[in-house]
């Protein structure tokens, strides 16, 4: 035998960066354009080039078609489905990306005219989550999203497998090479996903659990929670990591963040609340998603106070907060008061943000990256928190100073005072901190006789 030079396949070390382009598929963007106006149907297929290049694709070229609704068999008229499929020769793509959810119709319909793989923006979306996914739960949540989009699209195996026969070899249905366990390799494969998927809601019922605990600890402790919610890629985890020094990944790339990150901050007054960055949201961001990610998306839904970040530099900001209040009224976080954070006014058009200014007045408008703002954001967060509900007048001996750095860390300190015998307060504190500060309140004859003696 003689060794043929030349023929390893032994890749040498490469970066994420060399992998990833190694492996970019080369594809085409096709849209419907039903509603708005044409820039609306631009800055969506703009949008699903930018989730085809986070996903590790080469994007070669985009169309959109003019209709009142898509077509129920391919999508796409029957002529431009010929256009597509001239196109796709003509740039040597493999893939075809449509900006909407295929039926599974149209899908192999599709797949059948063009001669190479067709997938929706519901099954992109998916895919970026699966490799961005880190945690356990992130884990758990993308698969089971992915495996409910699966269930009604999978296909037959063939004309011999879908007729396997159980049981006996005589019968109608029986032969050699036929019988088989009674049920039909795309039932077999119905029965394990379906398996698998409630496996994964137990697994994430418990984490939903394990949470729950830690939400309802710190509702018990009465610290203030704050959302961090808005359009992927609007800049949360820098203005996380602004506020708090979290050390959050930051990557201009859609959903590089999709497990839940929780931080302690402080008011200049000393008030302690926690802040939460949260998976972004995007326009027609898959129900899938959505139900499996609701555990994850509750965080919002049980906040005090959400800041809701905008990319102020995007060519279309009021279509993201229409999108990403969709969602939140979808998880029950309608309700919830709302701060408006315009982000990245360092890069956007002067135009743009007098346009923003006027549209949203109450809005804050800051850039993570400059510290822009940040200031006057830390501000209005502090005036919108909960404010402690039990007034206490007292004067705590000064051997108890603990009592007093935990009417600061948990209450709310209006008046403070050295005075003879102990620190006198004026306090807002909850409930459970006014029940052991009670041997120390204060009349209000009790109050000013102490002030006059200090």
């Amino acid at each position: 035998m003689r060794r043929v030079a030349g023929l390893s396949t032994e890749l040498a070390d490469v970066t994420e960066v060399e992998y990833r382009q190694l492996r970019l598929e080369r594809v085409v963007l096709v849209g419907v354009w039903t509603t708005g106006t044409i820039v609306d149907a631009e800055n969506s297929l703009t949008e699903l080039a930018a989730l085809a290049e986070t996903a590790g694709s080469q994007v070669l070229e985009g169309l959109i078609q003019r209709r009142q609704q898509p077509d129920a068999a391919t999508f796409i008229g029957r002529g431009k489905v010929d256009e597509l499929r001239a196109a796709v020769e003509s740039s040597g793509a493999d893939t075809v990306i449509c900006d909407g959810e295929l039926s599974p119709s149209q899908l192999r319909n599709l797949e059948q005219r063009t001669k190479v793989k067709v997938i929706d923006r519901t099954a992109l979306i998916l895919d970026i989550f699966a490799q961005h996914a880190k945690s356990k739960e992130g884990k758990a949540q993308v698969e089971l999203a992915q495996l409910q989009y699966l269930v009604p699209r999978l296909r037959g195996w063939g004309e011999a497998l879908s007729r396997q026969a159980g049981g006996s070899a005589s019968g109608s249905g029986g032969g050699v090479g036929l019988r088989g366990p009674g049920e039909t390799k795309l039932e077999t494969d119905r029965r394990r996903i379906h398996t698998r998927i409630s496996k994964l809601k137990r697994e994430i019922a418990e984490m939903k659990t394990v949470r729950e605990t830690k939400r309802a600890d710190r509702r018990r402790k009465s610290v203030p929670a704050v959302a961090i919610a808005g359009y992927t890629n609007a800049g949360k985890s820098s203005l996380l990591n602004q506020l708090t020094g979290a050390g959050v990944l930051v990557q201009d790339a859609l959903f590089a963040t999709l497990d839940t990150t929780t931080r302690r901050d402080t008011t200049r007054d000393g008030r302690e609340f926690t802040l939460s960055d949260t998976v972004g949201f995007v326009r027609h961001l898959p129900h899938q998603l959505v139900e499996a990610f609701r555990s994850t998306l509750e965080e919002v839904a049980q906040a005090d106070l959400v800041l809701h970040v905008v990319d102020g530099a995007h060519p279309d900001p009021e279509e993201q907060v229409r999108a990403v209040r969709e969602v939140l009224a979808e998880v029950g976080a309608e309700r919830i008061p709302e701060l408006l954070v315009v982000n990245k006014v360092d890069a956007a058009a002067q135009e743009t943000l007098l346009r923003l200014k006027h549209d949203w007045p109450e809005a804050i408008f800051v850039s993570a990256r400059s510290g822009v703002g940040l200031d006057e954001l830390r501000l209005a967060i502090e005036e919108r928190l909960p404010r402690p509900a039990i007034e206490l007048l007292l004067l705590v001996p000064y051997d108890r100073g603990e009592l007093v750095d935990r009417i600061h860390r948990k209450g709310e300190v209006l008046e403070s005072v050295h005075a003879e015998g102990g620190t006198r307060l004026r306090a807002r504190v909850d409930a459970e901190l006014a029940a052991e500060l009670a041997p120390f309140a204060l009349t209000g004859e009790e109050w000013i006789k102490v002030g006059t003696l200090g």
